[in-house]
Order: structure tokens, then C-alpha cells, then sequence
């Protein structure tokens, strides 16, 4: 069980974002101040929406540090019997747990627990100084907070793992009856979480400032709406966006900061919806921004959003390069390979910017984001994609695992810039391509009805009834396979030399570019056997899972492209560069294909299956994943900074990269 304890050395990175916030107005500054405070205020919902002592720690922790000096504590703590190695090991469990705003990981779902024994750790309490509250209420969690029995090491529903997002006595038929309800009321679960209240009551928690209750029956069963969850971080978050109207840049702004406040205050997704609306006819802002419960990771029925929001600054170099990518997408879209009737019939240029990060509070920060992610919004009115740069440019000097030493030159001058293509291609043609089809309410389908099945050459059967979405009908799979395919995606378009001199890649260069590119994906199918569990059978990461999908995807088209060599103690994948554009894009493409017609036709059985038979890691990949494992290492994480307001000026606070840093960031911030 070593694998779950917390990092003896946790990889921090400090965002670094002073230049680009140095550069704007004061008005712009105020602005992102309060979207960021209000981002922050909001990011406490994560503790809840992760497990049931995940508030309780932070709460623990902030008494901790708040009234002690990091080093006056340790001092105390000697005194008292603890080591110099146990309060190292409380610092670096702190740091991962802020900077994973939980005891789970981000990345990969699953638990960690403290190195610090349990009564040293009561010891440190007992010398900050900490109230006899804080004491009790550390020894109320500390058996969860401690525990790795097989049940809570990962999030999954109940008797699998731990899930905040519904109660411990749900089952899996009590959620397909709630969520009939749902669908039939057109209620949407992203700002919600569900509680059995008993065996025919349940309790559906919509997150609102305002609180109120509906009472509905529904096949025998009662069913409450309960607005008002989250409602004391809501009310912070509210108070903060109504601080940044009188900054607010435009009218649109103004509209977006409008529909934000209706929303978090009176809880219906459909003030989001408009907020969304506005935000995506907000092109080209100096101050971009968004908050919501908006991406469904962790929801192990992938329906669910947690809390995320985030303040950045547009980096104009990089962005005029993702300029030109949306300028070109009516060139390189009809180059995917699934018939143009599974393509929108428009393609909305959206805004692609690459930005550098203030702030993103949540559980963890990506390399790129395309939403909003509500089907109707993105089918038939816009998107926005952003690559935010400073995430992308921190990285470890450590030598790469899982990769010939002669590649290791080239990978490492390489892997940022072919990350950027990547990511540029996957947000805006992967996410940003492909068409659902659709009934609508009147009988009438946005397809043609004759057309031919690409895959079994018969007629159309299945396709999005009023009321379906993508989410619901592939449920815990939606996340993974929509990954996948913008993954896929981008491996397929990265080898276009049109596309690639859009970021200013030509000739030898852009061909190490596009091989380094595919040598990063089939690493990275290897490593995401850590985030495989196999006593459930279950992937604990959407992206992970997809890499590993398309590792076995490219093994199975043999002739040698990628062959993986294994030893006693190390495995190695290579990739022949040479067969990419010939085996490689026909084996991407021929699944591409498979995706993309699944997901249009809202084949769940068939796309699920074949997904699935993907997705299985047999002995030899076991064998694999036990060598991952022992080479495993600690995913980073990110110190941010802090703006106030003093004297009327927006002030930004840095801290240091070392868990101490990222410890005093959160006691500034809270």
C-alpha cells in the first residue's frame, strides 16, 4: 500500500504569471482580482464534491498554519517528539493536498494518505496551539483520513470507492431513476449532487445561494429538489462578481458577469447556459475568464461538474499562431476521416487564444480547455478553446521513462512545442468537430434519414431523442471516449505540413515535431497503466484511458509501428517514424471513423463495447503496470499567486515553489 502514501518529494511548479499581469490596466487588474476571488471562494466546493473528510483536513490544516510561522511550528513540534522526517513528510502531505484541493488526486482519482503517523500529526496540533474543536474534529476523521482499505482508495460509486457527489447507500438504479426524472423535467446534474433519502426518497442538491424546496413524485418514488448547496462558498462568489461588474470591459462582459450571478444565486443551469453565450461572443479579451461547475471527471457517472474557475491573461505571441489554426479549419476539417455528412453543417469559428494563468482554482489545472460543454451551445452556436502557455512550459528536467536513450536529446527539446500542436489541434478540431444527430421535439431530424451507415452499410437506427445529450446517454464513458477522439484527432492532423507551419514548424524540423508528438502519446499509454485499478476493472482518468485506447489501437496495426520491449525491471516503447504517415494515420484514421459515428448516431451499445474491448489490460499489460509502478512518480503541482486590493491597488503576492510556498499561498488566500 506504499503507493498511496503521500509524496516524500512533491514536483511544485510555480504559475508564473507576474510579466502578463504587470501588463495590464488597473482597471483590467480589478477585474481579474475579483474573478479570482471569486474563483477561489468557489474552489472550496471541491473539498465537498471529493470526499466526506476533505473539508475537515482543510479546515485542520488552515487552523494549523494560519496561527503558526512553518518554522516555529517545526520548533514546537520537536520539542514535543516529532522528527525532522515526520514534519517533512506533514508539509508534503499539505502541499498535495492543496494543491489536489482534496485527498484524491486530480489526476487519477485515487487516495493518499499521510506519511506522518496519526498521533504525531495530533501532536502538531496540539502545540499550534489548535482549539480543542480542531482536535476533535481531526480525531472524528482521522480513521477515513488514514484508511486504505480497498473501498475508499479511489472515487467510484459506493462498495467500489468514495464519491462526494452522492450518498454512501446510492445504487446504480436508485441514479438511473433520478436521472429519468431529470431528463423528463429537463433539470440539468451539472451543479448537483444526489442523496437517497430512503428506499423510495431522494434528495437532489442543486447548488444556489438562495435555498428552497420542490417535491415531485416520480414512479412511485418521492423526489426533493433542494436549491441551496454550497450556499455559504456561493454567497462569496456572488458578492465578488458583482465586485467586478463596475470593471467589466464591454457590455458583453457585463451580460456574462449577469447571467453568472443569476445563476450561482438562484441555482437553474440555464442562467449558466446564457453566461456561456455571452462568454463566447467575448472575443479576443485582454482578461479572459470562466467559473461554473463545468468539467465531469470525477463523477463517476461522468454527468456531474465540479467547480472550477479561472482568470488568465492572453499571451498574444501564441495566440496569433491559434489565430491562423481557426482561420485554416475549413481547410483541415474535411481532411478528417469520416463522411462529411457527420460533420457539422457549419463550422463556428471560435476565439483560440493561449493564455497565461493567473488563476485556476480547482482540483487541477489542464493544458488546454474547449467549452462550455452543453451540446446545444456547442452543435449550433459556438466554443471557445484556450491553451494556457505557462502551464504547458513548466516541466521536470528528469530523464524520461519508457523511451530509448537515443531519443531522449530530441524529446526534451522537443516535447513542449509538439505538446502545443497537440493541444491547439485537439481543443479546436478534435473537441470542436463532429456532429450529433438529432429529433427534435417536433418529429423532425437534422440528418438525412436514407443515409448510409458508414460502418455495417445499413440503414441509420439509433440517434439523440429530445432530452438526450451526449453526457447522458454514454454516461461514465462519455468523458474518456470524447477524449480520445480529440486525441486521435490531433495525432492524425499533426503530420499536415500546412498545419504544422501555422506554428512555424517546416521542413526536417516538423517532421521531429510530428514523430515526437506520436512518440508522446504511446509513452503516455504506457504510463497510464498506473491509473488502471485492477481489482474493479475500472480507469481512474478520462485522458489515461484514452492514451492507453489508442497505444493498443496503434500496437494492433502491427507491422512494427510501435513495439514495446520489456525486461525484469523496465519497458521500453518505440515507434517507427518511418510507417506513421502511412500505418499510423490509417490505423487513427479507420477508428477516428468508429468514434465519430458512434458518437453521432448515439450508438451506446456498440461504441461502449468496442471502447471497452480497448480499454482491457490483460496479463502481459498487468506485467507492464507493475514496472510503471515501481517507476512511478509524483504528478506536480502548482504554487499560484494571490491578488488584494490595498490602497485602492491591486496588489500580486507570489510565493516560492516549495510546499511551504504553496502552504502560505493558501493561508494569504483564505
Amino acid at each position: 500500500m506504499d503507493r498511496y502514501l503521500a509524496p516524500t518529494e512533491q514536483p511544485i511548479f510555480l504559475l508564473d504569471c507576474k510579466k502578463a499581469f504587470e501588463g495590464l490596466s488597473e482597471k483590467e487588474k480589478k477585474y481579474a482580482h475579483h474573478l479570482s476571488q471569486a474563483s477561489w471562494h468557489g474552489s472550496l466546493i471541491c473539498l465537498h464534491q471529493t470526499s466526506v473528510e476533505s473539508p475537515s483536513i482543510f479546515s485542520i490544516l488552515q487552523q494549523v498554519f494560519k496561527s503558526n510561522s512553518i518554522a516555529s511550528l517545526q520548533e514546537k513540534a520537536s520539542a514535543k517528539g516529532v522528527s525532522k522526517d515526520d514534519f517533512s513528510n506533514l508539509l508534503q502531505y499539505s502541499a498535495a493536498f492543496l494543491g489536489n484541493l482534496g485527498n484524491y488526486l486530480s489526476f487519477g482519482d485515487t487516495k493518499f494518505v499521510p506519511r506522518i503517523p496519526a498521533d504525531k500529526f495530533r501532536s502538531v496540533l496540539e502545540v499550534a496551539g489548535a482549539t480543542a474543536d480542531v482536535v476533535k474534529m481531526f480525531d472524528s476523521i482521522k480513521d477515513r483520513m488514514y484508511s486504505v482499505e480497498s473501498n475508499v482508495l479511489s472515487l467510484a460509486l459506493p462498495n467500489n470507492g468514495v464519491t462526494a457527489y452522492y450518498s454512501e447507500n446510492i445504487a446504480q438504479k436508485d441514479i438511473e431513476l433520478v436521472r429519468g426524472f431529470m431528463q423528463e423535467k429537463s433539470i440539468s446534474p451539472y451543479n448537483t449532487r444526489l442523496w437517497k433519502l430512503d428506499e423510495n426518497s431522494f434528495e437532489v442538491r442543486i447548488a444556489a445561494v438562495q435555498r428552497k424546496q420542490e417535491q415531485f413524485e416520480h414512479k412511485g418514488a418521492k423526489i426533493t429538489l433542494s436549491y441551496g448547496d454550497h450556499s455559504g462558498y456561493l454567497t462569496k462568489v456572488v458578492e465578488h462578481l458583482k465586485a467586478a461588474l463596475p470593471f467589466a470591459a464591454d457590455e458583453t462582459q457585463t451580460k456574462m458577469l449577469q447571467h453568472y450571478i443569476k445563476h450561482f444565486d438562484e441555482g437553474p443551469i440555464e442562467h449558466h447556459k446564457n453566461a456561456q453565450r455571452e462568454w463566447i461572443k467575448d472575443l479576443g479579451p485582454v482578461v479572459e475568464t470562466n467559473i461554473g461547475f463545468i468539467e465531469s471527471y470525477r463523477d463517476p457517472e461522468g454527468e456531474r461538474g465540479e467547480f472550477e474557475g479561472f482568470v488568465a491573461v492572453v499571451n498574444k505571441e501564441m495566440s496569433a499562431k491559434f489565430a491562423k489554426l481557426v482561420s485554416g479549419a475549413t481547410q483541415f476539417i474535411p481532411q478528417l476521416p469520416w463522411p462529411k455528412e457527420f460533420e457539422k453543417d457549419k463550422f463556428l469559428k471560435p476565439d483560440f487564444t493561449s493564455l497565461e494563468v493567473v488563476t485556476f482554482a480547482s482540483s487541477g489545472i489542464p493544458a488546454g480547455i474547449n467549452i462550455p460543454n452543453y451540446d446545444d451551445i456547442r452543435q449550433s452556436e459556438g466554443f471557445k478553446n484556450v491553451s494556457l502557455a505557462n502551464v504547458i512550459a513548466a516541466k521536470s528536467k528528469d530523464p524520461i521513462e519508457f523511451i530509448e536513450e537515443s531519443e531522449q536529446k530530441l524529446y526534451n527539446e522537443l516535447d513542449i512545442p509538439a505538446f502545443e500542436v497537440q493541444v491547439g489541434i485537439h481543443e479546436l478540431l478534435g473537441h470542436g468537430t463532429g456532429k450529433l444527430f438529432n429529433e427534435s421535439a417536433e418529429g423532425t431530424f437534422n440528418f438525412p434519414t436514407d443515409l448510409k451507415h458508414p460502418l455495417t452499410g445499413g440503414k441509420i437506427t439509433s440517434w439523440y431523442k429530445p432530452g438526450e445529450t451526449w453526457d447522458s446517454k454514454f454516461a461514465s464513458s462519455a468523458s474518456t471516449m470524447e477524449e480520445c477522439r480529440a486525441e486521435c484527432t490531433g495525432l492524425y492532423l499533426s503530420i499536415n505540413s500546412e498545419l504544422l507551419e501555422i506554428f512555424g514548424h517546416k521542413g526536417q524540423e516538423a517532421e521531429d515535431i510530428y514523430y515526437i508528438n506520436w512518440l508522446i502519446m504511446v509513452r503516455a499509454g504506457i504510463r497510464a497503466l498506473e491509473f488502471y485499478t485492477p481489482e474493479h476493472k475500472k480507469w481512474g482518468q478520462a485522458h489515461m484511458q484514452a492514451r492507453y485506447v489508442i497505444l493498443r489501437v496503434l500496437l494492433n496495426a502491427g507491422e512494427g509501428l510501435v513495439q514495446i520491449k520489456r525486461t525484469s525491471d523496465n519497458v521500453i516503447v518505440t515507434l517507427d517514424r518511418s510507417k506513421i504517415t502511412t500505418v499510423g494515420k490509417k490505423a487513427i484514421g479507420d477508428f477516428l471513423v468508429k468514434l465519430q459515428v458512434y458518437k453521432s448516431t448515439a450508438d451506446v451499445q456498440n461504441g461502449t463495447k468496442m471502447y471497452g474491448d480497448l480499454s482491457a489490460v490483460d496479463e502481459e499489460f498487468l506485467a507492464i503496470r507493475d514496472i510503471v509502478l515501481a517507476k512511478k512518480k509524483p504528478r506536480r503541482v502548482f504554487v499560484q499567486a494571490h491578488t488584494s486590493i490595498e490602497n485602492d491597488a491591486v496588489k500580486l503576492q507570489e510565493f516560492e515553489a516549495t510546499p511551504e510556498g504553496l502552504i502560505q499561498s493558501f493561508v494569504a488566500r483564505f
